[in-house]
């Protein structure tokens, strides 16, 4: 990635009401956090930069991996959780003039498309890993969602 990418993403980052931003991509990997507070610490080969905001640039070359932190749990209801893979919005239909991919009530099975995040300007189908009944929708069309947020609950 190029350093006037990466200026790009730092600007709409700031401007955004994004609060975390990870993005990996082979060697290469960018974390963004508007937070008093970090989800992961950078490793001892990694390099950061302040900016601004309180926002921290890394990258890395080493084959250190760091591991995401677990899905927050969501505590009422039973059932499995399908959970945002990415950070971008959801879209919980796909069109404006279409019906949603599922409403609470319906039957998913696995591999079932459930919605679609958009991250930077790529649409990324979001699909069951299970079959049951939507028992909840834990998102409103067009939110922004984080990496590990609920969006489904699954019964």
């Amino acid at each position: 990635m190029e350093i006037n990418e990466v200026k790009e993403l730092l600007n709409q980052f700031n401007d955004s009401n994004l609060t975390e931003f990870d993005l990996r991509e082979g060697s290469f990997e960018l974390y963004m956090n508007k937070n008093q507070t970090s989800r992961q610490t950078a490793a001892p080969s990694q390099t950061e930069q302040s900016v601004e905001a309180p926002v921290a640039v890394a990258t890395s070359t080493s084959s250190t991996t760091v591991e995401p932190e677990a899905a927050p749990t969501v505590a009422k209801g039973e059932g499995q959780v399908i959970t945002s893979p990415i950070v971008g919005i959801v879209y919980l239909q796909p069109s404006p003039d279409q019906e949603a991919y599922k409403s609470v009530g319906d039957s998913v099975k696995q591999g079932e498309t459930v919605c679609i995040i958009e991250a930077m300007k790529l649409l990324n189908e979001i699909t069951s890993d299970f079959d049951g009944t939507v028992t909840e929708i834990l998102v409103e069309n067009e939110d922004v969602v984080e990496y590990g947020q609920p969006l489904f609950r699954i019964g």
